[in-house]
């Protein structure tokens, strides 16, 4: 990440880096889709979240994929032109700027979605095997518990873990880091597993 000791001519790009990634981020696809297809407003439908789980709320699920999917490519993108035009560091300071751009986003007051699509999206770009490790433990967990968010939160976990395991060591902090905001854009799902009051995969939303 970025270096306390390096002078502007060093860290001023990072930042730059951060910021673009988070502009590109906090492009809020899944209340704008929502919108263009009259399925109403989505900060009124479930969690109001912007991502794809809430998006499904709308009974519509192709719009609930095709925002999954923009949501993963708003976080794959720019890591990937970034990495092939600027490096691994400044490609991680855009990665994290995407996922917190999407869990706060600019454009709809600082609102967001809870990081899943879009971190997945990152890891693809920078650590594919890393990335499968992490779909690998999401699947495994909804299939046998039901709940996408203990397999979200799961995968979220698996990602550094995996990282050090798959000797992508310069990835760890950046992964971990990507887990914490999984971790805390969760907390009320965290809250409801534990109280077992979380909706299941395919249950009728008690939110």
């Amino acid at each position: 990440m970025i270096d306390p000791l390096g002078g502007p001519a060093y860290w001023w790009p990072l930042v730059a880096a951060a910021v673009g990634g988070y502009l590109v981020g906090a492009i809020p696809f899944g209340p704008l889709l929502v919108k263009l297809a009259g399925a109403g407003d989505l900060a009124k439908i479930g969690s109001g979240s912007t991502g794809a789980t809430n998006v499904l709320r709308t009974g519509r699920k192709g719009l609930a994929i095709a925002v999954l999917v923009l949501d993963a490519l708003k976080g794959a993108l720019p890591v990937l032109l970034v990495m092939h035009w600027f490096g691994p560091d400044m490609a991680k300071m855009t990665a994290l700027g995407a996922v917190v751009g999407h869990c706060w986003s600019v454009y709809i007051g600082f609102r967001g979605g809870k990081a899943v699509a879009t971190a997945a999206g990152v890891l693809f770009a920078l650590a594919w095997p890393v990335a499968l490790a992490a779909l690998a433990a999401f699947a495994i967990v909804v299939w046998l518990s039901r709940y996408v968010s203990l397999g979200s939160l799961t995968a979220a976990a698996t990602a550094p873990a995996a990282a050090y395991a798959f000797a992508y060591h310069q990835y760890v902090e950046l992964f971990a880091l990507i887990a914490l905001v999984v971790v805390v854009r969760h907390a009320a799902n965290i809250r409801r597993l534990l109280a077992g009051r979380e909706n299941r995969l395919g249950a009728a939303s008690r939110r």
